[in-house]
C-alpha cells in the first residue's frame, strides 16, 4: 500500500498532523515513533500536544459561533477524568476553556495544574464530606448535585464555613444514548442524578437552603455515542422541569477508535445540543458542554515492543503492555486499530493477528483480528487513539510499572509523567 494511501485510511483515527515518512516510518507530533519508542522505551502513551489544542479550540470556536447566534454565553469543560494529568490540566487552562472533576484527587491535580477553581465544576455521585470541604476550601465555582445525601452533606459544609455555594443539579432525563451499557448514563435506573420525578423534589429542596444557590440542570446521557438523536429527547425532558439560567448537557461525543468508525464532527453536536435547548428552552442561558474523550482520545498512541510471536490455531503477537495500561478491551470489548512503526506504510497488510498483553489473564487481548506486516521481536507496535482513559485506568496488574506520557511538537518530545519503577511499586509500604 501506497504511503497516502495508508496514511488517508487511518488519518482519522492517529493524532492531527502524523504521517508516515519516506522511510515508512509513523511519525506523530513531528516525532518517529520508532526513535522515540527507543529513547523513552515501551509502553509509552505519546500525545501530539497541538492536537490537543486544536480540539479545545475547535470546541471554543463552534459553541461562539452558535451560541452568539442563538443569544447564550457558554463555557467548555475539560471533563478530566478522560486524562487527569498535570500537563494535560496546564495545557487546557492556557486554551481558556474550564474544567470538571469528579474526585478530590483530581480537584487536587487540576488546582495543581493551574485552573481558576471559580471555573471548577465538582461532580461525582458519593462525594465525601472531606471531598466536599476540600472543593468549597479551594474556591470552587459549583458543585453539581447528584442526590439527596449530596444536598445534605453540602448544605452542611456551607453552613459550617458561613457561604452559599452555586450548584446545579443532575438529572436523569430517561434517554439513554447508543452506547455500551457501562458506559450509559441517561437511562432512567442509573446510579448518577436525580430521576424525573426526585429532581422535582431536588429543586424545591435546593430553593429552601439558605447555603445553597440554585443555578441549573445538568444532564449526560452516555458516553461514545456516535449518534446524536439522543440529545434532543433528553433536553425536551429536563426543559419540563422550569426554566433556569444554566444548563450543563454533558459531554458524550464518540470519537474513531477503529477505520471503520465515522463519528460526528465537533460542529454538528454542538450544533445539535445548542439548537435543542434554544427551540425547546430558549435564548438568554448559559450553555455548558463537558469534552473529556473527544478532546483527548485520538491525540495519543501508545508504543509498545513486540516480546513473542506465536502461530497456533491463530497469531499470537505477545506485547509489553496489555491491560495495565489499557483497560478498556477488557472492560467494554473496545475495538482498536494496530501497526507497525517502522512498517506503517503497510497498514491493513499481512496476516490476521490478534495482538495480546503479557498478563496472566486470557481476556488480555489489546486488538482481536488486525492485519500485520510479519511481525517479529523487537518491532515496535502502535495503537492509536488511546488518550482517553488509558493513563487514567492505569495499573499495577502483575507487578507493571505505569507507563510514562510523552508530549510531542514540531518535532521535540518530553516527558511529562515519567515512568514508574519497582521502588514506586513498594513507596507505600509501611512495614
Amino acid at each position: 500500500m501506497a504511503a497516502t494511501e495508508a496514511q488517508s485510511k487511518l488519518a482519522h483515527v492517529l493524532p492531527l498532523g502524523s504521517r508516515i515518512d519516506a522511510r515508512g516510518h509513523l511519525e506523530v507530533g513531528g516525532c518517529d515513533t520508532v526513535a522515540l519508542a527507543r529513547e523513552f522505551g515501551t509502553p509509552a502513551y505519546v500525545y501530539a500536544e497541538d492536537d490537543l489544542r486544536s480540539r479545545a479550540r475547535a470546541y471554543v470556536e463552534a459553541m461562539r459561533v452558535r451560541c452568539d447566534a442563538a443569544g447564550h454565553a457558554f463555557d467548555v469543560l475539560f471533563a478530566s477524568k478522560a486524562f487527569p494529568c498535570t500537563a494535560a490540566y496546564r495545557l487546557f487552562a492556557a486554551e481558556g476553556i474550564a474544567c470538571d472533576v469528579a474526585s478530590g484527587g483530581e480537584l487536587a491535580l487540576a488546582l495543581r495544574g493551574g485552573f481558576d477553581p471559580a471555573r471548577i465544576y465538582l461532580h461525582g455521585n458519593a462525594k465525601s464530606l472531606a471531598e466536599l470541604r476540600e472543593a468549597l476550601d479551594a474556591g470552587v465555582g459549583h458543585v453539581v448535585l447528584d442526590s439527596f445525601d449530596d444536598v445534605e452533606r453540602l448544605e452542611r459544609v456551607a453552613a459550617e464555613r458561613g457561604t452559599r455555594q452555586a450548584v446545579l443539579i443532575r438529572v436523569t432525563p430517561g434517554v439513554a444514548g447508543r452506547t455500551h451499557a457501562s458506559i450509559s448514563t441517561g437511562q432512567a435506573d442509573s446510579k448518577f442524578g436525580f430521576g424525573m420525578d426526585d429532581a422535582r423534589r431536588a429543586i424545591e429542596r435546593v430553593r429552601a437552603c439558605d447555603h445553597l444557590e440554585l443555578q441549573g440542570l445538568h444532564m449526560h446521557i452516555g458516553s461514545q455515542l456516535l449518534s446524536l438523536d439522543a440529545y434532543r429527547p433528553a433536553v425536551e425532558a429536563i426543559a419540563t422541569l422550569g426554566d433556569f439560567p444554566v444548563y450543563n448537557l454533558g459531554g458524550g461525543l464518540g470519537i474513531a477508535y477503529t477505520a471503520e468508525q465515522q463519528p460526528p464532527s465537533i460542529e454538528e453536536y454542538v450544533d445539535v445540543q445548542v439548537r435543542a435547548v434554544t427551540e425547546l428552552v430558549g435564548s438568554g442561558k448559559r450553555l455548558l458542554i463537558e469534552p473529556g474523550r473527544s478532546l483527548v482520545a485520538n491525540a495519543c498512541v501508545t508504543l509498545y515492543t513486540v516480546q513473542t510471536v506465536k502461530r497456533n490455531v491463530s497469531t499470537w503477537v505477545g506485547v509489553d503492555g496489555g491491560m495495565s495500561d489499557n483497560l478498556r478491551p477488557m472492560l467494554y470489548g473496545s475495538l482498536y486499530e494496530a501497526l507497525l512503526a517502522d512498517r506503517a506504510d503497510r497498514v491493513g497488510e499481512g496476516e490476521r493477528c490478534h495482538v495480546t498483553g503479557k498478563h496472566c489473564e486470557s481476556g488480555d487481548v489489546i486488538v482481536h483480528d488486525v492485519p500485520l506486516d510479519d511481525p517479529r521481536p523487537g518491532d515496535v507496535l502502535v495503537t492509536p487513539a488511546t488518550g482517553a482513559y488509558g493513563h487514567a485506568m492505569a495499573n499495577n496488574y502483575n507487578g507493571i510499572p505505569r507507563p510514562p506520557v510523552i508530549f510531542c511538537k514540531d518535532g521535540d518530545a518530553r516527558v511529562v509523567v515519567r515512568r514508574e519503577t519497582y521502588d514506586d511499586l513498594a513507596a507505600r509500604d509501611v512495614d
